[in-house]
C-alpha cells in the first residue's frame, strides 16, 4: 500500500518543516488538495504555494483538483510536472479530452468520483486512466468520518481495473487510519491518502508505516 500524506492538515505556518518531515517518514506520494471555493466550499492553495511545496518535497506530487473549469486549473499546475493530476468526473463535461491534454504534459491523468457516485461511470475512460482516486468523505474539508460504503465501491471499481486497466491504480482519499487500512488493502485499492491520521500523530514515520502494509 502507496500512502499519499495530504498537506490539507499540515501546519501552513510551518508547512517545508511539516513536508520535509513526511519525506523523510517515507511516504510514497505528497497529496496536495485543489479547492476553488465554487466545486466544493472551502478555498485552499494555488500554484504559488504548490510551486514551493514541490521544492522542498523529495517525493512526487499527487495535486487533487476539486474545482470548476478543470482545463484552467490543469494548465496552471502542469509546469510543476506533479505524477498525478486527478479531477471530479461529476465537473468535468469532456473527461477523454482533459485525459488527453494532462497526458500531454507527461503527467499521469487521474479521475476523482464522490461517494455517491458509481465506479460503472468510468468504465469507459478507464483504459486511458492511471488512477481512479475514490472520495471516502464527502470533499472539501480535512478531518471527516470514513464512509464505509466505499468499500464494496472499491472492491467493484477493482474488479473492473483488472478487466479493462490493470496498470490503472486505485486511490481512495477521507478518514483512512490503521481502523481500515486492512479493509481498504482487501478491497483491491493501492494508494491511501491520510490526511490527520499522519499529521496528527505524534510520530509521522509510524503513522505512515501503519499504513503501508
Amino acid at each position: 500500500m502507496y500512502v499519499a500524506p495530504s498537506v490539507l492538515s499540515a501546519d501552513f505556518g510551518n508547512l517545508q518543516r511539516d513536508v520535509e518531515e513526511i519525506c523523510e517518514a517515507g511516504c510514497d506520494l505528497v497529496h496536495v488538495d485543489v479547492m476553488d471555493g465554487h466545486f466544493v466550499p472551502n478555498l485552499t492553495i494555488g500554484p504559488v504555494v504548490v510551486s514551493s511545496i514541490a521544492k522542498c518535497a523529495t517525493k512526487p506530487l499527487d495535486i487533487h483538483l476539486m474545482v470548476q473549469n478543470n482545463t484552467f486549473f490543469v494548465e496552471l499546475f502542469a509546469p510543476l510536472k506533479p505524477e498525478y493530476i486527478s479531477f471530479h468526473i461529476e465537473e468535468e463535461k469532456h473527461p477523454h479530452r482533459l485525459i488527453q491534454k494532462i497526458r500531454s504534459y507527461g503527467i499521469k491523468p487521474a479521475i476523482v468520483l464522490n461517494p455517491h457516485t458509481p465506479p460503472e461511470s468510468v468504465e469507459f475512460l478507464l483504459a486511458d486512466l492511471d488512477m481512479v482516486l475514490l472520495m471516502s468523505v464527502n470533499p472539501g474539508f480535512g478531518g471527516q468520518s470514513f464512509i464505509d460504503s466505499v468499500i464494496p465501491k472499491a472492491k467493484r471499481l477493482n474488479a473492473l481495473r483488472n478487466k479493462i486497466n490493470p496498470n490503472c491504480l486505485i486511490e481512495v482519499d477521507g478518514g483512512v487510519s490503521d481502523k481500515n487500512i486492512h479493509l481498504l488493502k482487501e478491497a483491491g485499492v493501492d494508494i491511501v491518502v491520510a490526511g490527520s491520521y499522519v499529521f496528527k500523530h505524534a510520530d509521522k514515520k509510524e503513522a505512515i508505516q501503519s499504513l503501508q502494509i
